[in-house]
């Protein structure tokens, strides 16, 4: 028996119940569980801000982790808990809400604590190799101006960019993009978009 589905949802909209990547997102993890009832799932909210990272949390990574001191464990204790929630994860569901045409700075700091050399990557001779494979991905986008994949999106294409750079090529985007122009009917738009990702993901599983 194949062992039941596992999801890591992420969200980092500041906005709590009026945001649309948290509207869209539960959307997801909904349709997911409709059609993996024994599905587990696991919700990371970074809105409220992480660590970031530095010098003592670049030295400690660095260190041969048979060799780190107790400060060094600590100091990595966060991160360490962060890369094991994805690597356990078949799915993951990124809520990505677009401030001032990037990610939050919140979902940045998550990212810059998951991808570590050696841990999540690490450089061949043939360039760098992601280690995280085998994991599928559906990014809950939103703006009120960004039009998704646009000269001024900085968003999506570096979400895809960095997941697959740690191994999970498998992406898909559900974006309710230009709301302030193009209005409710976007986030209709989407909400069909994360249906349609969610039945090809659970076909393909």
């Amino acid at each position: 028996m194949s062992k039941p589905l596992s999801i890591l949802k992420i969200e980092s909209s500041v906005r709590g119940n009026a945001s649309v990547t948290r509207r869209l997102a539960d959307r997801v993890v909904a349709d997911l569980l409709r059609g993996a009832p024994d599905a587990t799932v696991v919700t990371r909210d970074v809105s409220g801000g992480l660590p970031q990272i530095n010098e003592d949390w670049v030295g400690a990574n660095f260190t041969d982790p048979a060799e780190r001191n107790a400060a060094q464990k600590e100091t990595l204790a966060l991160s360490d808990t962060l890369v094991e929630e994805l690597r356990a994860a078949d799915v993951l569901v990124i809520g990505a809400p677009v401030y001032n045409f990037a990610i939050a700075s919140t979902l940045k700091a998550w990212i810059d604590q998951i991808a570590r050399a050696r841990v999540t990557f690490r450089y061949t001779e043939n360039g760098p190799e992601g280690l995280l494979t085998g994991k599928r991905a559906i990014i809950a986008f939103a703006s009120s101006g960004t039009g998704l994949g646009s000269d001024i999106d900085f968003a999506s294409g570096y979400l895809r960019h960095i997941l697959g750079f740690v191994g999970i090529t498998d992406v898909t985007v559900v974006a309710a993009d230009q709301m302030l122009t193009l209005g409710e009917t976007q986030v209709e738009a989407a909400e069909r978009q994360a249906e349609e990702a969610v039945a090809r993901l659970l076909a393909a599983a």
